[in-house]
């Protein structure tokens, strides 16, 4: 665990503190799909993203889920920092986006370490800036932006994140993490490839041109 933490986190901490990372945190490895953080649930843990990506979604009372943003590696999430400060339940859901390894910090070494070490204290604010920021463009996105454009960006962040240009999505799957109907992502898509800047397959996309 040692190795991985300095490769991706030595630039950013001292080796003491990644010397008792590696001691007090859990190595987990996660494949795609898995459900890490469900809404409701109690977060006793942070995860530092070592390889793959996590995304964050919300949900509102029909259910119905919207995409927040993605971790990638070198990442923490602040809004499970801000439940485990806090005590609280999360009310954010997070899924692999890809498989995934991350280790798992225990809440009372994140508050031990906002005062013990700058390096950590830089990292917690640093990730709390990056992700505000993000929550704005989604805001932007919403209220701004038409639903073409909000898949545009979506399919954009896909690859940037898989770094791969097959999304492996369903229409049906787009539809809820951009909270609107299946019709009109399957609408979208059908006019995207007209204009020849995606292919359509079954249950994925191929991006030719963004």
């Amino acid at each position: 665990m040692l190795k991985e933490l300095r490769e991706n986190y030595g630039d950013l901490f001292e080796e003491e503190l990644l010397q008792e990372i590696s001691q007090v945190g859990i190595f987990k490895d996660v494949a795609e799909g898995h459900k890490l953080i469900e809404i409701g649930d109690y977060v006793r843990s942070v995860p530092l993203l070592i390889s793959g990506a996590i995304k964050i979604l919300r949900e509102d009372n029909d259910g119905d889920e919207l995409l927040l943003y993605f971790l990638e590696r070198g990442d923490t999430c602040a809004m499970t920092m801000t439940c485990c400060m806090g005590q609280t339940k999360s009310e954010i859901r997070a899924v692999a986006e890809l498989d995934t390894e991350l280790i798992m910090i225990p809440v009372q070494k994140m508050e031990e370490w906002t005062g013990k070490y700058k390096s950590w204290r830089n990292f917690v604010f640093e990730s709390y800036h990056n992700r505000f920021n993000e929550l704005l463009e989604i805001i932007d996105s919403v209220a701004f932006l038409n639903m073409d454009e909000r898949l545009l960006k979506y399919l954009r962040d896909k690859v940037n994140v898989t770094k791969n240009t097959t999304v492996h999505s369903t229409h049906q799957e787009i539809a809820y993490e951009l909270h609107t109907s299946r019709v009109v992502i399957s609408r979208l898509l059908k006019r995207l490839e007209l204009l020849g800047k995606i292919e359509l397959h079954r249950n994925n996309i191929k991006i030719i041109s963004l």
